[in-house]
């Protein structure tokens, strides 16, 4: 069976870095998906096979296409620190608006 590689554009990637930042960030998840990703730039290849080996779980969070081009896409270590930055954004976001819900 020949392997599919999708073509993923820089915006589809920023589209796709927010949407999965977005998901942890959500499961209040952060902390430890930042370690988990900076533990792993090291080993993008293996790290990729483990989400090729996971796969039915992120199967439910995203689509077949959305889950193939964020395979391919980590494979790149500046993705994955992008990833990272995106996460540690929203999550300053979310503790900001906390504070200012507290204040008012």
């Amino acid at each position: 069976m020949a392997e599919v590689k999708f073509e993923i554009t820089e915006e589809r990637k920023k589209i796709l870095i927010n949407k999965i930042a977005k998901k942890i960030v959500d499961l209040k998840l952060a902390p430890v998906a930042i370690v988990f990703l900076e533990s792993s730039k090291p080993l993008t290849f293996l790290g990729n096979q483990l989400l090729i080996f996971m796969q039915p779980f992120y199967r439910a969070f995203f689509s077949y296409q959305e889950y193939e081009e964020i395979a391919t896409m980590l494979e790149d270590r500046n993705n994955i620190e992008r990833l990272i930055c995106e996460i540690e954004l929203l999550e300053e976001e979310r503790h900001e608006h906390k504070r200012t819900a507290k204040n008012t």
